[in-house]
């Protein structure tokens, strides 16, 4: 068949997709030097429903810049409206287009470009002297104008799908941001006080920060806020555990690693530092790293370069450096085990977070709000926390800090069969006697009494310490609740507030 090595070449051309109009051009040329033709152009629908010239052959910049003057409700228009093929024997005939009569080629064919079954636009070529007869015309281009529709839609697919990514990296980065502000940092302590405070002075800077505390005080919660509210907010944060890295791992993953640097590395690969490159990078647990690490770290804080594991080429990096760690840094630096040089590069504005048993009256709110957060996600309808319970939680020292509180309150929700988490609900560490310091060896006398006062107080504090209220809920009279208030010592008139 005629035409079949013009038809491969175009096939060839938009097999990988042209992805922008403009890159059209070149099947204009095609389609020129097929049919001898004079001019050939492509005339696309914009969004507002106007023809807009995207690519052309022959045609002068004078004329291509006229061609936007074409409107949609011209014969050109109709073509497109219409879905139908049309040709025009003679330009002059018509006013719109007459300005691209050249010489004696007055022929015009035109084939709609169809989208999913709609209009898109128009595929024009205007036919020499001597051009092949139409029969022989209208089928190729009728079938480059069906491949131009084709590709037209992958690309317009490809640049949804793209566009849809974008809008939910830039929904998804500015959940983060919203989700480490300082109002979803639960706390109102003068501790925490103190730490909001020294995060705010600290974030828009690019100062090394050195986190402080026990385990669970939830310092890596600080460090995304100290990204979030920082002038790094839109690059990378990146976190490592270096205390969960072994030894002989923590320098590949840290500074990356060159195909065949050791066994197993079978091609190249970027560490942390690359990785967080213009962004914030949080090490966790900094005093757990090595000695021979140390060293390679503290020439990254000195110079801001490296060289990946087995590599020789030098990289360079700008990164803002957060660390933290539950250590006593000092004496680690006493017994040899930490660098002192480096601990001085860490250590330029240092914040301790404090431990839960100092900070006491964030007790209640951290609970209320796990309370919140774990009903939700196991679908109960708990509506508060029983007297006794937030008696126990206050009274409890929490040694694995605001990480213990949280697992306690998902496993009260977890177990609660009402809508209020009891006593009962909560962990046995903090009902233990050598935890809580209550008495032990409950008799069973004991362990009635007990869950007899926890019921009243949890009456009283439904019924806003109004005894007689309390004591229908309870299915017994005024009487005998007032005889096991007096006995059990319970003061109504806490619950009144």
């Amino acid at each position: 068949m005629k035409h079949i090595s013009s038809l491969s070449r175009l096939s060839a051309l938009m097999a990988g997709g042209l992805g922008h109009p403009a890159n059209y051009n070149p099947v204009m040329d095609i389609l020129r030097d097929e049919f001898s033709a004079e001019k050939a152009f492509l005339l696309l629908l914009s969004e507002s429903g106007e023809l807009a010239p995207v690519a052309s052959a022959g045609v002068e910049p004078a004329h291509f810049r006229k061609l936007e003057a074409v409107s949609a409700a011209s014969r050109l228009g109709s073509a497109v409206e219409t879905l139908a093929p049309l040709v025009i024997d003679d330009l002059s005939k018509d006013a719109s287009l007459a300005f691209l009569i050249d010489g004696n080629a007055k022929k015009l064919f035109a084939f709609p470009i169809k989208l999913a079954g709609r209009p898109a636009g128009v595929l024009a070529i205007i036919a020499a002297p001597g051009a092949p007869p139409a029969n022989e015309i209208e089928p190729l281009v009728s079938v480059v104008a069906s491949m131009i529709g084709q590709d037209l839609r992958v690309d317009r697919s490809v640049m949804g799908e793209r566009r849809k990514l974008l809008e939910e990296n830039t929904h998804l980065k500015q959940e983060l941001k919203e989700k480490y502000t300082f109002k979803h940092i639960v706390g109102t302590s003068n501790p925490m006080k103190q730490v909001y405070e020294q995060v705010t002075q600290v974030a828009r800077s690019n100062a090394t920060v050195l986190l402080r505390g026990e385990s669970g005080t939830g310092k890596e919660m600080i460090a995304n806020a100290i990204h979030y509210n920082s002038l790094r907010a839109k690059r990378p944060f990146v976190r490592v555990n270096c205390a969960a890295l072994p030894d002989t791992l923590i320098e590949a993953e840290l500074f990356g690693h060159e195909q065949g640097a050791f066994t197993g590395a079978g091609k190249a690969k970027k560490g942390r530092f690359e990785l967080a490159d213009g962004g914030t990078l949080f090490l966790d647990e900094i005093g757990d790293i090595p000695l021979q690490t140390q060293v390679k770290l503290l020439r990254v804080l000195q110079e801001r370069e490296f060289e990946r594991l087995g590599g020789t080429a030098t990289i360079k990096t700008n990164i803002r450096l957060i660390t933290a760690t539950s250590r006593d840094l000092e004496e680690a630096i006493a017994e040899g085990s930490f660098r002192e040089d480096l601990y001085y590069r860490l250590n330029v504005f240092s914040i301790f977070m404090p431990p839960l048993r100092e900070r006491k009256t964030d007790i209640l709110l951290l609970a209320e709000h796990f309370l919140e957060k774990f009903e939700a996600e196991h679908g109960k309808r708990i509506r508060r926390i029983s007297t006794p319970a937030i008696d126990m939680l206050m009274s409890y020292h929490f040694p694995g800090n605001v990480r213990e509180l949280e697992n306690a309150i998902e496993r009260a929700v977890l177990v609660c069969d009402s809508n209020v988490i009891h006593g009962h609900h909560l962990p046995p560490t903090l009902q233990t006697a050598e935890v809580t310091g209550t008495v032990t060896d409950l008799s069973l006398e004991a362990a009635v009494a007990a869950f007899e006062k926890d019921m009243i107080q949890d009456a009283l504090k439904s019924n806003k310490g109004n005894i007689a209220k309390a004591a229908r809920l309870l299915g017994s009279t005024e009487r005998i609740i007032g005889y096991k208030i007096k006995k059990y010592s319970i003061d109504p008139h806490r619950f009144k507030k």
